[in-house]
């Protein structure tokens, strides 16, 4: 979500190979990619782990021996995410975070996907992310984030309500399959209801101060790689990466608290937490801004009201993804299905957020 990535001068350069990697045979595809990445390794000695987490794109790691840690993650972009994915938006998010030493080597892109580096370390599970231990560090590295400038000054903009258009006009109006269409039609809002709550959302949310700041917009639990060595957490992916509200950034990590695949949103975190996760952020934001890390309690108050606020348009938003998705989208999951929880949810906190006061 970003009219305007900046990689910084003395970034390294990424090569694109002219290689097109079939996910249905796609050791082939790769063994073309590792003899340009890795000539040294011997190609009948390269070992293939496939990654299951994802619900965009086929992931797997080529390696020889049985260490892993000169591994090299193949990535094979999901059917059509063209349509609702920028991906020269995504190298560029990708060389600029790796400029600020928050993401990982990329290596090269290729027709369909991108190689890089493998990131030791364990994916972080809906129970990890609710714990002190791991919360702090997460939203102390969220603030890294957001605290990388723009460039030269510049001033800028989220296009969350362009992107959010954008994914509306490629919403299905039907399915071919009878049951899954009856399903669309009695579970799924309205077009002419979701345009309704898009302009309201765009209308009362712009308006709630939130500043525009460097975000990574898809914080889900397995995008958050915790090192024990160095009891730090990176996070991996970077399609969605760009400028954006900071409260939504935070609002839609909030709701992946629920998990994806057996989705509890009665895990979404009590204020309670959510005032000890707002403080640590907010006391590491400024500290990197160069703003001391004196926090007043009127400063987590505003935020939490924000964050919660523009928790609904994390849920509007992937309802809205997930439509296409269940419309195009090979992988083995029930977008339909998620898209419903989604837009359930939606309406269900609408009231109760709309009714927070700031203080």
């Amino acid at each position: 979500m970003a009219d305007y990535i900046h990689v910084p001068a003395g970034a390294p350069a990424v090569h694109k190979l002219d290689v097109t990697v079939d996910e249905q045979d796609f050791r082939t595809g790769s063994l073309k990619l590792i003899q340009r990445l890795r000539p040294h390794w011997k190609p009948s000695e390269v070992k293939m782990k496939m990654f299951t987490d994802g619900i965009t794109n086929k992931l797997f790691g080529c390696y020889v021996g049985e260490a892993m840690e000169d591994m090299v993650l193949v990535r094979i972009y999901g059917h059509k995410t063209e349509l609702f994915v920028d991906r020269d938006n995504e190298v560029k998010s990708f060389r600029v975070l790796q400029a600020h030493k928050c993401a990982p080597r990329l290596y090269c892109t290729f027709n369909n996907g991108l190689c890089y580096e493998f990131m030791q370390g364990t994916a972080l599970d809906p129970e990890h992310i609710r714990q002190s231990q791991f919360f702090r560090l997460i939203a102390r590295q969220l603030a890294k984030y957001h605290a990388i400038h723009a460039h030269n000054g510049w001033v800028p903009k989220s296009n969350l309500w362009l992107k959010m258009g954008k994914y509306f006009s490629l919403i299905p109006t039907e399915f071919e399959d009878t049951a899954l269409n009856l399903r669309f039609e009695r579970e799924v809002p309205s077009s002419r209801k979701l345009q309704e709550e898009m302009g309201w959302m765009k209308e009362s949310l712009s308006d709630l101060g939130s500043p525009v700041v460097l975000c990574h917009n898809d914080l889900l639990c397995k995008n958050i790689i915790f090192n024990e060595n160095g009891s730090n957490v990176k996070f991996i992916d970077y399609e969605y990466t760009g400028y954006n509200y900071q409260a939504y950034d935070i609002g839609n990590h909030f709701n992946e608290f629920a998990g994806i695949n057996e989705v509890d949103y009665s895990c979404y975190p009590d204020k309670n937490l959510q005032m000890q996760w707002l403080r640590a952020y907010l006391e590491a934001f400024k500290e990197f801004k160069g703003q001391g890390s004196e926090v007043s309690d009127k400063e987590v108050e505003v935020l939490y009201v924000q964050v919660n606020r523009f928790a609904l348009a994390s849920h509007f938003f992937w309802g809205l993804w997930a439509l296409i998705q269940a419309k195009y989208s090979t992988i083995d999951f029930d977008f339909l299905g998620y898209a419903i929880l989604r837009f359930n949810q939606y309406f269900k906190m609408k009231p109760e957020v709309t009714a927070l006061n700031f203080p």
